[in-house]
């Protein structure tokens, strides 16, 4: 969604090096190590021809790796007219500290090529996919121990595939090269989960927050999830799945903000039904069961408990803040809000759960999903049946000691066996739970930590701190 109004924003890795400034403060790590923490160690720029119709075109590509305290680098790869430096490497940035926060065991890193892929047909997009893949192949950038890239804005499987199959043909020898590359199809060796995950991830740290009754007291709310009012920015694959969650659990959805418009109903709007209208017509404008807003920023702006940006950076700003609605603010997309906006937020008393702890519910799965590529096996293959059996045997003593029979639709309840996606769903939730509550443990400990994001930040700079420290880089 871009700015119509024009609004000339900071530099997005400067509001990353900000909040990271702010967050350094409240730690005990000497200037030196927060410098190597801070920089980025590696950034990639690239320029490769690639034939478009009878025609050549030039595209600007990068590859950034935040951070070598943890090996491989990871890191999502966006196609978007938008992709610079400062932002492939404000992102980067931001994902190692995310995976720092989520105990998964990568540096971070980020890539983009400069193009609006609605540009290309199937064929030209992957020309240019592979085009990248032997460029980072090159510079030996890519690889299951070196650097594994992800889908991001702009990407999806397809593309993951593309980039897989070029990997591959390079390296025909390497054992486990399909952990090069995580987001892959499931017939490739993907995970099951993997595509909802961040989605799934959303709606476990937005659920976690609002079962607090001593923070929900503090802005006005209730706890739990049902009957929240919810507006969602962005209906692609993070807000589609995270508003589908945010629904089976009894919210309300009354918004929808995306790049052709939004709408807004006070009484909700089915997503399904939505989604049925935008695939018939293109658009989510013009839904018979809401009303046209004027423009997609205003779709930011409604009454609502709890906003959650699921598109780009730099959605929330210093001049749209003040008309803010929401009481919590979530953020599943990578920087939707910016260090300026997010102190007139603060001041009004919104809740803001941070993007570097909110959305690392897809590198968690991509973290599954690796180790399942390194140890060549399904999750649950080898133990499912094994599980089953032995729930059904302690089902059947229970019956016997009861005497009370229970019907072969209960028995099969009772003692199903872990499916892959069961164990990766059970993993997440493992993860995004126990990474909230560390970090709010940090917030509401540190009496100077005003906020979410800063706590998010100060967990990570520790544990990356840490990282280095026990290499004997900074004694």
């Amino acid at each position: 969604m871009s700015n119509s109004k024009g609004v000339k924003h900071e530099s997005f890795f400067k509001n990353v090096e900000k909040y990271f400034d702010h967050a350094g403060q409240f730690t005990k790590i000497p200037s030196g190590l927060l410098n190597q923490i801070k920089v980025c160690n590696s950034v990639y720029k690239m320029k490769f021809p690639v034939k478009v119709g009878n025609e050549y075109q030039v595209l600007e590509a990068y590859r950034v790796q935040h951070s070598h305290h943890r090996v491989p680098t990871k890191g999502g790869i966006r196609y978007s007219e938008g992709v610079n430096q400062d932002e492939v490497m404000a992102l980067a940035a931001l994902m190692t500290y995310k995976c720092a926060i989520v105990d998964v065991p990568f540096g971070g890193a980020k890539g983009g090529i400069k193009i609006n892929p609605r540009d290309y047909n199937e064929a030209q997009l992957q020309r240019i996919t592979r085009r990248y893949t032997a460029e980072l192949i090159k510079k030996n950038f890519i690889g299951p121990a070196i650097d594994v890239p992800a889908p991001d804005y702009g990407t999806g499987e397809r593309e993951m595939a593309w980039i897989l199959d070029t990997y591959l043909a390079f390296h025909p020898e390497s054992i486990d090269g399909y952990g090069c590359v995580t987001g892959k199809p499931v017939s490739l060796n993907g995970i099951r989960g993997r595509r909802e995950a961040t989605g799934r991830g959303v709606f476990f740290g937005v659920r976690e927050a609002v079962n607090i009754k001593k923070d929900m007291n503090e802005i006005g709310l209730s706890t739990g999830l049902e009957g929240k009012r919810i507006i969602i920015q962005g209906l692609g694959n993070v807000g589609y799945h995270s508003a589908n969650f945010f629904q089976e659990a009894g919210a309300i959805l009354v918004g929808f903000c995306e790049i052709e418009g939004a709408i807004y109903n006070k009484n909700g709007i089915d997503l399904a039904e939505l989604t049925k209208w935008r695939k018939e017509t293109g658009s989510i404008m013009d839904f018979p069961k809401a009303k046209n807003l004027n423009s997609s920023w205003e779709g930011l702006e409604q009454e609502c408990d709890i906003l959650i940006p699921a598109a780009l950076e730099n959605v929330i700003t210093k001049d749209n803040a003040p008309r803010i609605k929401a009481k919590i603010i979530g953020e599943a997309a990578n920087g939707p809000v910016t260090a300026e906006a997010q102190e007139i937020l603060l001041k009004k008393g919104v809740y803001i759960i941070p993007d570097l702890y909110l959305n690392a519910g897809g590198v968690t799965v991509s973290y599954f999903e690796w180790l399942k590529n390194l140890s060549h096996v399904r999750f649950g293959r080898m133990d499912k049946r094994f599980t089953q059996y032995a729930f059904e045997n302690v089902v059947d003593v229970i019956e016997k000691l009861t005497n009370k029979s229970i019907s072969k639709k209960e028995k099969s309840i009772i003692a199903r066996g872990a499916e892959e996606i069961d164990l990766v769903d059970s993993g997440l939730e493992e993860t995004m739970v126990t990474a909230f509550y560390g970090i709010r443990d940090v917030w509401k400990k540190h009496r100077k930590i005003e906020d979410m994001r800063t706590a998010a930040f100060v967990t990570a700079i520790n544990k990356v701190a840490d990282a280095y420290v026990a290499m004997g880089i900074f004694p």
